[in-house]
């Protein structure tokens, strides 16, 4: 069992640990990156169905030290994953990262103010330990080995192939075969038009409809402003256009639900033409960013649908057969292939054992510092990005605010940092506050957050951007703690 010494220690080498590890680069900060996986990217490199790409603009999902220069403003995961790979080479940061190693336990020590990785060899089985001073969870919220499929018993009696997103086959040809889609969020909103392309005949099975808006495919504006200006003026303007974009497209959802129900219907009517029943398949029964808007970028959803290669079919589902699915209403639609867009497992810190002094740490019982940190939890930080903007801005500012805490750290001589919260636990909240069904079935295992301050976590990058300003790290409620004895037994 061998052991290894850095100052930070990341688990996940996807968008948000290479985002950390990028900004602890160039510091007096030794960083090791431990990753499950064989390669850099996390979801990026997990995820390979047909037409994967991001539902939020590339100006804001990149991060702003590397602004985004492609002209597509919703990318496809390749190019995604090439620019984080990319990234990470930039910085340096790849000789840092340990493929195949996935992390299982973390212990904190009072004593020698260090966490111990315990992680095993994904291929040879062989254990090994690393300590650190602090360790940066970037792990995301859901599981990689395994995503949600309803509990369907006559599923079995189905003869075709069932696949879910999360585990596409590269070897699956869908040209030419009835393909049924399974779910109604931004997956199935992806796949129908690139399955359609492929030549399949496909069918999007709903039991209840999402809200879908077309977007622009390329941005045009951001094309113009890199051939006007310095490319980081012109990625920083970008980004904040992007930004006070998508921040008004929000608040207008929340405070004008009925108007905004209004535009995407008629946003959809435009597409679909006059006859065809939006409030059907098109309208929700709940508000506009209850749960994520779905985006087609120029359309290509709404296109397969009127060109007949794609079907939306909102029903329930009665059981399977063997040659498709049998739905309430009595249908029954053939299939050669199901798809089962039905969501994911969440999942906190990727299943690890956390553990301070002995005692077992049940994140799901613990308050949130600023949606990164753990009340009572000693030196350590996590990632969890937006959920009504790109997931990377909230990144970029926690990344920022983790490493300014370390030079603060540093500059007190304090060995341990650790949120402390005193408020009240009555009323609190998961971390993610979605009606999402995948945040709902894992919302027990999810960290609380309190009602105001440092303790809540607000979904507007404006008013985080000045919570997560510099000088915030000196936080009353954040306790710096120098261990004489602690100190003399790491440095000896």
């Amino acid at each position: 069992m061998e052991a290894h010494n850095v100052d930070v220690i990341i688990i996940g080498a996807g968008i948000s640990g290479i985002g950390a590890a990028r900004e602890l680069a160039g510091t007096t900060h030794t960083v090791a990156i431990l990753e499950a996986r064989d390669a850099v990217g996390g979801t990026w490199d997990l995820f390979r169905y047909p037409g994967i790409r991001s539902d939020s603009d590339m100006a804001t999902f990149g991060y702003r030290s590397r602004p985004w220069t492609e002209d597509r403003s919703l990318a496809p995961g390749e190019t995604i994953l090439n620019y984080v790979r990319t990234s990470a080479d930039e910085a340096g940061v790849t000789s840092n990262i340990r493929f195949g190693q996935r992390a299982q336990r973390a212990e904190w020590s009072s004593h020698t103010c260090t966490w111990t990785v315990t992680y095993q060899d994904a291929h040879t089985g062989d254990v090994s330990q690393m300590t650190g001073r602090w360790l940066f969870m970037a792990t995301g919220y859901y599981r990689y080995d395994r995503g949600f499929t309803p509990d369907w018993p006559s599923l079995e009696d189905f003869r075709g192939e069932v696949v879910h997103p999360q585990h596409w086959p590269e070897s699956l040809d869908v040209a030419d075969r009835r393909v049924v889609v399974i779910g109604s969020g931004a997956t199935a909103v992806t796949l129908v038009p690139a399955l359609a392309q492929l030549g399949a005949r496909v069918s999007m099975v709903q039991r209840s409809p999402s809200y879908v808006a077309s977007v622009p495919g390329r941005d045009e504006t951001g094309m113009k402003l890199r051939k006007w200006l310095p490319p980081r003026v012109a990625g920083e303007a970008n980004r904040w256009r992007n930004i006070m974009r998508g921040m008004v497209v929000y608040e207008y959802s929340r405070r004008r639900p009925q108007a905004m129900r209004e535009l995407l219907r008629k946003g959809v009517a435009r597409h679909l033409g006059p006859t065809f029943p939006v409030a059907e398949h098109f309208t929700p029964d709940y508000d506009p960013w209850d749960q994520r808007l779905c985006a087609a970028p120029d359309g290509d959803f709404f296109k397969a649908i009127r060109r007949g290669q794609a079907e939306v079919v909102t029903d329930t589902i009665e059981r399977f057969t063997s040659d498709g699915v049998g739905l309430g209403s009595g249908r029954h639609l053939p299939a050669d292939v199901i798809v089962t867009a039905t969501g994911l497992n969440v999942q906190f810190f990727g299943n690890m054992d956390l553990v301070v002094d002995g005692e077992t740490i049940d994140p799901a019982t613990r308050v949130s510092y600023r949606g990164m940190m753990l009340d009572g939890v000693p030196n350590l930080a996590f990632a969890i990005g937006y959920t009504n903007s790109s997931w990377t801005l909230r990144v970029d500012l926690i990344t920022r605010y983790f490493r300014r805490v370390l030079d603060r750290a540093k500059r007190r001589g304090a060995r341990v940092v650790t949120p402390r919260y005193s408020g009240s636990r009555s009323e609190l909240r998961p971390l993610i506050d979605l009606a999402s069904g995948y945040v709902r079935r894992g919302a027990h295992l999810m960290p609380r957050q309190g009602r105001g301050g440092a303790w809540l976590v607000r979904q507007n990058y404006l008013r985080d951007y000045v919570l997560f300003r510099p000088g915030t790290e000196l936080d009353s409620q954040l306790d710096y703690a120098v261990s004489s004895d602690a100190a003399a037994e790491v440095n000896s």
